[in-house]
């Protein structure tokens, strides 16, 4: 039961997250464009509410379920610094981030995030082939 509930209580919950945040704010939500307000600009205390939210919510989440997900062998830390550099530059290219695009911009009909996601997951279709 587990394999259906919680991606449909998360799913339920990214969508009203997302619709509260349009309704009262007037703003898209897109993790990079509020991770971008909370380092370069002069109001950052709702940016920085919503990343601490992002990750406490995450780990009592983490403490209180079992996971069963498996983490991935460790990695290089130059290899996870030059991948964050890279996801940091598409992002800053793309005019955004999966989150924005995908759930606000499909949502709205927006050609370009509609075109951006088909290109997010084109991309991770390839890599996923190339490498396994």
């Amino acid at each position: 039961m587990d394999t259906i509930f919680n991606p449909l209580v998360g799913g339920l919950l990214i969508g009203a997250t997302a619709t509260l945040y349009l309704l009262c704010l007037g703003k898209v939500i897109g993790i990079s464009g509020i991770l971008s307000q909370l380092l370069f600009n002069k109001e950052r205390f709702l940016p920085f509410l919503f990343i601490a939210g992002l990750i406490i919510g995450g780990s009592v989440y983490g403490i209180l379920t079992e996971q069963t997900v498996a983490f991935p062998e460790s990695r290089s830390p130059l290899l996870l610094i030059i991948s964050g550099l890279l996801v940091g530059y598409g992002t800053r290219l793309g005019g955004g981030c999966t989150s924005g695009h995908g759930v606000c911009g499909i949502s709205r009909l927006s050609p370009r995030s509609i075109t951006a996601t088909l290109i997010f997951m084109l991309t991770a279709i390839i890599t996923v082939s190339v490498l396994y």
